[in-house]
């Protein structure tokens, strides 16, 4: 059994070790739109990431998810810039997280009282003050027409294209850059929140989701549990809006809008509630499939380009029209999503790998010993 174990571990670390080469390739040979798509999707895999701990494991509905992307995405912004401290980028980007949990844990107490759709409307309700607070605080977050975003810099390495590098003869600009502090921020992402799901508080929250009875008869805090799901699910917002906004290099506050949230719901739909794996599935199909309609638009049935004639579907619309029927598909066939799709469709392929013996071929086994004759025992 261990050498079945070992075997098992060695192999997912080779998985690992291949997929973290694969995904470290691109910029060298992708051009800059699709390692933007590459970066956007990273970004919304840690955000989605937040929000299946909060929905998915804990079982809370939040709809202000992309409140608390503005708040990391505009806390780095004003932080790093002028005006604003002007700390540094490296330190700013810190403590925009901290700023996003901040935000969360004053909303907690609402989180550990409320829940269901009550919860989903005070979130929503959190989401239009912040907006309003995006229009209307100029001197922080500049009105209507939004900010520049600082860029980051790491002892003296800054990720944007001022400066001419070259890696292998491949020119490296902004997006070639990001892309490596992206894929660190997902890898940080992905591993503590699976160790979060295998820990004692993963089991409670999911205990929490399976029945609140029950978890309070375990001892489980209800209130306490609640409040630390929703804080935690901020601050993997606040990461994921502090790269959103790298990469766009400008935040507006339209962006973070309650579609923008809806966009999020759809993500651990579809991908799988309370799923790492499957909100990273769910966040690259819900933010690839846009751009690709739009670059692809001129050579798709029924989709006009960009700016063309009024009454044509554009590729935005056609897809949030796919991504809801997509939504719609998975909870009539797959309710826990691509990621129950995919392990069921893994462990059907290994019951096919796996030989079956032949109930002619077999070899009966030897029967029994005899047990050994014992005198009785006579008795008074």
């Amino acid at each position: 059994m261990s050498d079945r174990i070992t075997a098992l571990l060695t192999r997912r670390r080779a998985t690992l070790f291949t997929v973290a080469v694969l995904l470290c390739l691109p910029p060298f040979y992708l051009d800059a739109f699709w390692l933007r798509i590459g970066l956007f999707a990273m970004a919304a895999a840690i955000g989605a990431t937040g929000l299946a701990l909060l929905s998915g494991t804990a079982g809370q509905l939040s709809l202000g998810h992309a409140f608390f992307l503005a708040v990391g995405a505009y806390g780095y912004t004003w932080l790093a810039g002028d005006p604003g401290p002007g700390l540094p980028t490296a330190l700013a980007v810190p403590l925009a997280v901290l700023m996003a949990g901040l935000a969360g844990g004053l909303f907690s107490p609402v989180a550990g009282r409320v829940k269901g759709i009550y919860l989903g409307i005070a979130t929503l309700a959190l989401l239009f003050l912040g907006h309003h607070v995006l229009l209307t605080a100029e001197s922080v977050t500049g009105g209507f027409n939004g900010r520049s975003v600082p860029p980051l810099s790491l002892g003296g390495f800054t990720f944007d294209a001022g400066d001419e590098l070259t890696v292998l003869g491949v020119p490296f600009g902004a997006e070639e850059r990001l892309w490596f502090l992206g894929l660190a921020l997902f890898a940080v992402t992905w591993f503590t929140a699976r160790g979060l799901l295998r820990s004692r508080p993963g089991r409670a929250l999911a205990a929490l989701r399976d029945s609140e009875t029950a978890a309070a008869v375990m001892g489980v805090d209800v209130a306490r549990h609640r409040s630390a799901a929703f804080v935690v699910s901020s601050m993997y917002a606040g990461l994921a809006g502090v790269l959103l906004a790298l990469a766009f290099r400008r935040v507006v506050p339209d962006y973070f809008s309650l579609v923008l949230s809806v966009d999020y719901l759809a993500m651990i739909v579809i991908g799988g509630l309370g799923s790492v794996a499957g909100a990273t599935a769910g966040a690259v199909f819900v933010t690839a499939l846009p751009l690709l309609m739009t670059r692809y638009a001129e050579q798709l049935p029924l989709v006009a380009a960009p700016g063309s004639a009024e009454g044509a579907v554009g590729p935005t619309e056609a897809a949030r029209y796919l991504y809801g029927a997509a939504i719609v598909l998975v909870l009539l066939y797959a309710p826990d999503g691509l990621h129950g799709l995919a392990r069921r469709s893994r462990d059907r392929l290994r019951r096919r790998r796996t030989p079956i013996p032949d109930p002619a071929s077999a070899v009966p086994s030897p029967p029994p010993p005899a047990a050994a004759a014992r005198p009785k025992e006579h008795t008074l």
